[in-house]
């Protein structure tokens, strides 16, 4: 599923295309996201659980991931987290974005933030019917 040539000196990462297939752009620095917090989206090798779907939260879907065993909504001060609210926008695994799509509590999705890789999961089609842009 990888690459294993280096992307731009980082060997074992995924090459940074977003599902539309242009440059993967940033999801967010303010709180920091990605899975190596870097603000974007990108994944590799070491990244299993896909953290490469880029959202918006929202009320419904903390609570939905919340009641789903994963708290995003509390803050954990011993591991830099401050806890995600509504609005914030945070790279997602894409198969807990599924989950909740299938639940009907999927948040908003920036495609031009969302890693290629997250097409192995969900058709695109389904990535656009919530889809939000950039601002």
């Amino acid at each position: 599923m990888f690459d294993q040539t280096p992307e731009q000196g980082r060997p074992g990462r995924a090459p940074a295309i977003n599902v539309l297939g242009g440059p993967l752009q940033p999801c967010s620095h303010e709180p920091l996201t990605g899975f190596y917090r870097d603000g974007c989206c990108n994944t590799g090798r070491e990244d299993v659980g896909l953290h490469t779907v880029c959202v918006v939260m929202t009320a419904e879907f903390l609570a939905f991931s919340k009641a789903a065993g994963n708290d995003l909504s509390t803050p954990m001060p011993q591991y830099g987290f401050a806890g995600l609210k509504p609005g914030d926008r945070w790279c997602l695994c894409a198969s807990r974005w599924k989950e909740a799509l299938d639940a009907g509590a999927a948040p908003h999705v920036l495609l031009e933030a969302t890693h290629a890789v997250t097409l192995h999961i969900v058709p695109l089609e389904e990535l656009k019917k919530h889809a939000v842009r950039l601002q």
